[in-house]
C-alpha cells in the first residue's frame, strides 16, 4: 500500500521551501495492455493502424508499437488468458526521470531507489496512482527508435489522450492535479449535473488522461475494455475512415459510424483484437461544445516522427 498524504499537503504553497521543484511532464509516453494473441494483435496494430513494430520481426510479450519516436502502445502476454481487465499501465514523458523521482519521494508517494536506463539510453521509473494504476515516468534517450522507411501508412502521428476507469476523482485529483500540476482540460455527461468523462491535461503539453467515471461497480470485460482505451488524433475522421476503406477495411459491429461527441470533436473507434477501444479523434472541434469550455492548450499532429 502507498503512503500518501493529504490532498492539502500537496499544494505548492505548502512544499515550496521543503521539497524539490517539478520537472516538466511533457505528454504521453505509452499505454502497456494485456494481449492474448499477440501475433493478432501485431497485425492490427502494423497493418491496420501502420504503427511501427520494436522489436522490428516476431511478436513476443513487450512488443510495442510506435506513433512516432516517443509513443508506443506496448503489448504483454497476461498473467492469465482471457483477463477482464487489459490494462496494465501507462506512462508519461518527462524532462528529469531522476529529478521527478525525487519530487514525488519527498510528498510521500512511495518511489523506486533509483532510475532504470533502458537500451535506448531513456531513463525510467515506476509508482502507483491512488487508483492502483502502475504509472511510469521516462525521460527520453540520446538513441530512440529510428524513423520507419514509409511514414505515410501511419493512420495517426500523436496518441493524444488515454482514459481509464475511476472511482474515487477527488484522491485522482489530489495525485495528478494538486501533486503534478495536471489540470482540467474539459469534463461531461450524457446527464447535467454529473461529471462522468473528466480530461485533465499535462502540465507542459497538450496531451491529457480521461478520468472515466460512469462505469457499474462490477462492470464487463467489454465496458472494461471500451473506458480503458487510448485515442490517436487525426485532422479529419473523413479522411480517416476513407484511408481506411482504401486499406480494405470493413467495420465490424461494434464500429459504429462517426459520432460527433459531446465535446464538439468528431470521433470514430476501431477496436483491437482484445476489444481495447481505439478512439480516433479530431484535434479540434468543429460543433457544439457540451456541458464546459474547454480550458487548455489544442492538440496538434505530431510535428516529427
Amino acid at each position: 500500500m502507498l503512503v500518501w498524504l493529504l490532498p492539502a499537503l500537496w499544494t505548492p504553497a505548502a512544499g515550496a521551501q521543503t521539497s524539490p521543484r517539478r520537472p516538466a511532464i511533457t505528454g504521453i509516453s505509452h499505454l502497456t495492455l494485456y494481449a492474448d494473441d499477440l501475433a493478432r494483435s501485431e497485425r492490427f496494430y502494423t497493418q491496420r493502424l501502420g504503427w511501427e513494430q520494436v522489436p522490428a520481426a516476431g511478436a513476443g510479450s513487450g512488443v510495442r508499437f510506435y506513433a512516432n519516436h516517443q509513443q508506443y502502445i506496448e503489448l504483454l502476454s497476461p498473467p492469465q488468458p482471457n483477463l477482464s481487465d487489459r490494462l496494465a499501465g501507462f506512462g508519461f514523458v518527462t524532462a528529469d526521470a531522476d529529478g521527478l523521482r525525487h519530487f514525488l519521494g519527498a510528498h510521500g508517494v512511495a518511489v523506486p531507489s533509483h532510475v532504470t536506463t533502458e537500451r535506448d539510453g531513456s531513463r525510467t521509473f515506476l509508482v502507483h496512482d491512488p487508483a492502483g494504476n502502475r504509472v511510469a515516468f521516462t525521460q527520453l534517450g540520446s538513441h530512440p527508435v529510428p524513423a520507419p522507411a514509409d511514414l505515410s501508412r501511419r493512420l495517426s502521428t500523436h496518441i493524444m489522450h488515454l482514459g481509464f476507469v475511476a472511482r474515487d476523482r477527488a484522491a485522482l485529483d489530489g495525485f495528478y492535479k494538486n501533486l503534478l500540476g495536471f489540470s482540467l482540460y474539459w469534463q461531461g455527461s450524457a446527464k447535467p449535473g454529473k461529471a462522468d468523462w473528466v480530461m485533465m491535461q499535462v502540465p507542459d503539453g497538450t496531451d491529457w488522461i480521461e478520468y472515466m467515471l460512469y462505469l457499474p461497480a462490477a462492470p464487463g470485460r467489454a465496458q472494461l475494455a471500451s473506458a480503458n482505451h487510448f485515442a490517436p488524433g487525426v485532422d479529419s475522421i473523413d479522411a480517416l475512415q476513407k484511408q481506411l476503406r482504401a486499406q480494405g477495411w470493413k467495420p465490424s459491429a461494434e464500429e459504429k459510424p462517426p459520432l460527433l461527441a459531446l465535446d464538439g470533436k468528431w470521433q470514430l473507434d476501431l477496436f483491437d483484437p482484445d476489444g481495447t477501444r481505439v478512439e480516433f479523434m479530431e484535434f479540434k472541434p468543429v460543433g457544439k461544445v457540451c456541458c464546459s469550455p474547454f480550458t487548455g492548450r489544442t492538440p496538434g499532429a505530431y510535428p516529427h516522427w
